[in-house]
């Protein structure tokens, strides 16, 4: 199977530059993916296509403002580091650029000195490991310092950086929000649980992986990145007791799809673990806990629309995709969003 199987064309109007004053405004595609159906809503919709005794599973992973920008000690230079995942203390695992500026032994600072860092390793990969140094807690630090890691297709600043987390966002860690979740409201899920429906939580830390494209012409070449995710005893139970009650598991996202798919067992059952995961879903896939999915419109020839594309078939993904770029939906992060039921 080739990456260009799953190419469209997407004009660059229609990838959505901020999010909508409200969250779950944003336009709705509900499609069968038996049949290839199409139906045309607005998000709080949702609701109707979700029945007492479902589970929805969501991310609640937090974004961190990962992105620091800094100065070199000796010269002044600028630097800007985005921190891609915590080693170990205060090491972390980061892209630097200007990449020949961040060479082993530099140090660099922000903030007037409220936060230092030397490069302490240059990984094969071309990836920086820098270790800070500071006072107080790193993460209130980060929080002063920092700014969020908006993904490189969205060129508008973001005025109220609470708008890229999710209103359920708790375990900070990610370098991307799970978008499919931005679109929740805390009075939305409120009534779908008073509707009867199970609102479970997991969590996957995003990392920047995904958005890196698909280099390789075939996919069976294609090697996925690592991200970390923990399932909590209370989740899985949750989840188990759904299954064998005859529900269905309805996840939020493509983060979320690929954590219980990693758990899952043969007999779709989930257990309390966490680890990492770089699970590749793409058509052919079997599913052994996720029956509907609750997404975002993604790029052309990646990963997510490979596996959204696994879950309803290949032919109807990109039938759907056809009809949003022709009605003018709005994709990516900030953008619409599609129900696979």
């Amino acid at each position: 199977m080739k990456v260009s199987d799953f190419n469209f064309d997407l004009p660059e109007e229609l990838i959505a530059q901020h999010p909508l004053e409200k969250r779950d405004s944003s336009r709705l595609m509900v499609l069968n993916k038996e049949t290839g159906e199409i139906e045309h809503k607005v998000f709080s919709d949702i609701i109707d296509y979700l029945n007492p005794g479902d589970t929805l599973i969501l991310n609640n992973t937090r974004v961190m403002p990962a992105r620091l920008i800094g100065e070199k000690e000796e010269t002044g230079g600028k630097i800007e580091f985005l921190l891609l995942k915590r080693l170990e203390g205060d090491k972390w695992e980061c892209l630097a650029k200007p990449g020949k500026t961040a060479r082993i032994g530099r140090k660099f600072t922000f903030g007037n000195g409220q936060l230092k860092c030397e490069v302490v390793e240059v990984l094969e990969t071309g990836n920086r490991v820098i270790e800070f140094s500071y006072d107080g807690i790193f993460e209130e630090v980060l929080d002063s310092l920092g700014e969020m890691p908006l993904p490189p297709y969205i060129h508008e600043k973001l005025d109220d950086r609470e708008r890229y987390q999710t209103v359920y966002s708790k375990e900070k860690g990610s370098a991307a929000a799970p978008t499919a979740g931005l679109h929740f409201t805390k009075d939305l899920l409120k009534k779908i649980e008073d509707k009867g429906v199970n609102v479970g939580y997991l969590t996957l830390h995003v990392g920047l992986g995904t958005f890196r494209p698909v280099k390789v012409d075939d996919i069976n070449d294609h090697v996925m990145h690592s991200e970390f995710y923990q399932l909590s005893k209370e989740t899985a139970d949750l989840i188990n007791k759904t299954k064998e009650n005859g529900g269905r598991i309805i996840s939020v996202g493509t983060t979320s799809t690929r954590t219980l798919e990693t758990i899952g067992d043969e007999n779709g059952k989930v257990r309390e673990c966490s680890g990492w995961t770089d699970i590749f879903i793409y058509p052919g896939y079997k599913f052994k806990i996720v029956d509907n999915l609750i997404t975002n419109f993604h790029l052309p020839e990646s990963t997510l629309i490979m596996l959204v594309s696994a879950l309803a078939g290949q032919e109807h993904v990109l039938n759907a995709y056809k009809t949003a770029v022709k009605d003018k939906y709005r994709f990516f992060s900030f953008g619409d969003a599609m129900f696979i039921k």
